[in-house]
């Protein structure tokens, strides 16, 4: 039987386990990925561990999230990852470069490659022929030392796609129509692998706005084939002798097949706030918007710019709207500026922002209270925009255009203008001149670490207890994100290389009060938290394991986790466990006692155990899913106290 993309890719690069489904498998990394909201943690976590130097094919620390420069902290720490990426190896990517995924596409991807990346996004690579993963810093920081990347098998969903995109409709409105049947858990424990007649109707940036929003589904990667397509995209960023076809096998099958047809698909619109809550535009047009926003890696491509430029020419947008222009690569915003189309957008009241991240991850670019801001980017998850009570709706730039235009959210089709034709740029600029190549081993040697005062080293951490008694610090439903765990944005993220004072905004979008009663039990033996279904979706920002850790939190319980945050608990010592009976969600309260007795001698023995509640004769019964890899991780206190033991061996 013949293998598909995916398997392919797997299968060239294990290097331990068996491609079983659910089996923990180890994977050699070719490259990594990591950006400045979470290549802080990974700088110190390399330097923590006494790594020499990197020992991927290509490592990159990209400068895209943190770019406002309102005191010293965020130039300090660029600054630092600067030499750290002198240091240990790495290519930079300095500030104004543009985001990490579609710059990685235009200037390191490579088909046949895998790639990992401390950023839940980096599967937007899939799009090239690569097998590329979202993961933790830790991970990320494991893999540049030349350490597998342990996963769980995935299964392999396979998607046929047929048909092609109708006039107002593009790649957006394809991965939205895969979020209105899937949700946001729907992907979880599989690689979608995109095959069929209809990817020859998608650009290699098309691919890549599908591949990128995998991560709303939960899917562990997307995968695309490398075809014409791919090599032509990569003759046109001067890289063609990098190029190799993969496909999948003629007799290659599947573990789930659907079919997508373009030629069936409407304006898709995700209402707040949620990537899941999917609809056709038409259900809410009429919406009034406060803002409409173009850009971020959700939507990077010179594409998805130039067609709004063109809906926008010659208009005015509606009165009172921002409409926001966020360019996500320095090559293609001067592709963009040469070919008249921000000139477009600026007379027609357009706000041109720097090539980064920026409202995407809630810097800059908040909406005002109580309005609603229609986006290109991949999230509306609660207060990711920066705005505590947001309300953000996820489309396509043809909807954010138009929308602009009438200032309410609107159905293009309803236009009475015909849809603009935009053509590929046949020589679009290839510029590398913020992006800095590693240096050679003898120099880096000498490249001595530049750390501002807000750079903090990681905080020792604890061994797992063998007895707990732990109080339930919070209780939480359904669909706590990353964000809500630990926000981003402007005022969060500068802190992101000082554990100590970043881990004050922890939880504080779910309960004000955590950070101050978690530190008044700190030393007592810490607490544990109780969550629902898919606890911890969204961004793969270890902070968000690493600040509740710092706080005392001993042990996670929920129904069940998103992939990346149970593999960031238990590389920083937190149990996580599930509830094998889901109606215990419910009997547990806040300030209810859990006593865990003989730990380390039950997670061993099997993978489900009982934790007793204190003083009202209830057991509850609960499951671990590590292997014994990771419960070696867990008992240490953490995987770099895992690292440290085995170096001293």
């Amino acid at each position: 039987m013949g293998y598909n993309v995916a398997q392919k890719l797997i299968k060239d690069h294990l290097v331990e386990g068996k491609m079983d489904p659910g089996a923990e498998i180890g994977l050699k990394i070719d490259q990594t990925l990591t950006q400045d909201a979470t290549g802080t943690m990974v700088m110190l976590e390399l330097e923590a561990m006494g790594i020499d130097r990197a020992k991927t094919e290509a490592s990159a620390q990209y400068v895209d999230h943190n770019l406002i420069q309102e005191d010293s902290k965020n130039p300090d720490d660029h600054l630092f990852l600067e030499s750290a990426a002198e240091r240990f190896g790495l290519y930079f990517s300095r500030p104004g470069n543009g985001v990490s995924h579609p710059v990685h596409m235009q200037r390191l991807a490579r088909p046949g490659r895998t790639l990992l990346g401390s950023d839940s996004h980096t599967c937007a690579n899939g799009c090239m022929g690569m097998l590329a993963i979202g993961a933790g810093g830790i991970d990320v920081a494991m893999a540049i030392a030349g350490e597998p990347f342990y996963v769980k098998m995935p299964k392999v969903w396979g998607v046929k796609v047929t048909g092609e995109l109708p006039d107002w409709v593009s790649a957006k409105d394809a991965i939205l129509e895969m979020l209105r049947r899937h949700g946001v858990k729907g992907g979880v424990n599989h690689i979608f692998e995109y095959y069929g007649p209809g990817l020859k109707e998608l650009t290699a940036m098309d691919r890549h706005v599908i591949a990128n929003m995998g991560a709303e589904l939960g899917a562990t990667a997307t995968v695309f084939p490398s075809d014409e397509e791919t090599k032509r995209y990569m003759k046109l960023q001067g890289r063609e002798d990098e190029w190799i076809e993969l496909k999948a096998d003629q007799d290659a099958t599947y573990d789930v097949e659907e079919e997508i047809n373009l030629s069936e698909l409407v304006p898709m619109i995700a209402k707040p706030s949620s990537p899941g809550n999917v609809v056709p535009v038409n259900e809410v047009a009429g919406e009034p918007i406060y803002q409409s926003y173009i850009g971020s890696s959700a939507n990077p491509g010179f594409r998805d710019f130039a067609i709004a430029s063109k809906i926008v020419e010659g208009r005015q947008i509606a009165d009172g709207l921002s409409f926001d222009l966020n360019p996500t690569s320095r090559q293609m915003l001067i592709d963009l500026s040469q070919q008249g189309h921000i000139a477009n957008f600026l007379q027609a009241g357009a706000r041109l922002h720097q090539a980064g991240c920026n409202g995407c991850i809630g810097m800059g670019q908040a909406p005002a209270t109580g309005r609603n801001s229609l986006r290109t980017t991949p999230r509306n998850f609660p207060g990711r925009s920066g705005t505590k009570e947001d309300s953000v709706f996820l489309c396509s730039p043809e909807v954010a255009a138009v929308s602009a235009l009438t200032g309410m959210i609107t159905d293009p089709r309803t236009m009475d203008f015909d849809y603009p034709k935009v053509q590929e740029l046949e020589q679009p600029t290839v510029d590398t001149q913020l992006l800095e190549e590693p240096l050679p081993k003898e120099k880096a040697q000498q490249v001595d670490l530049v750390k501002g005062p807000n750079i903090a080293s990681i905080p020792k951490m604890n061994e797992l207890p063998n007895d707990m008694e732990v109080p339930v610090l919070l209780k939480m439903g359904d669909n706590i994100s990353t964000d809500e765990i630990l926000a981003g944005g402007a005022r969060v993220l500068p802190y992101r290389s000082n554990l100590p004072e970043i881990a004050k905004f922890t939880f504080e979008i779910v309960d004000e009060s955590y950070y101050d009663r978690a530190m008044d039990i700190k030393d007592q033996g810490g607490h544990a938290v109780v969550g629902g279904a898919n606890y911890g979706q969204g961004s793969s920002r270890e902070h968000a394991a690493l600040a509740p850790k710092y706080l005392g939190l001993r042990v996670a319980i929920v129904k069940d986790f998103a992939r990346i945050h149970w593999q960031n608990l238990a590389n920083f010592g937190v149990l996580p466990l599930v509830f094998v009976n889901e109606s215990d969600h419910e009997e547990l309260e806040q300030g209810d006692v859990l006593q865990l007795k003989d730990l380390r001698k039950k997670i061993h023995e099997g993978n489900e155990f009982m934790i007793e509640v204190k003083g009202k004769d209830k057991q509850i019964k609960v499951r671990h899913d590590l292997s014994e890899r990771q419960i070696e991780i867990m008992e240490s206190g953490g995987i770099i106290n895992w690292v440290k033991d085995r170096l001293r061996q």
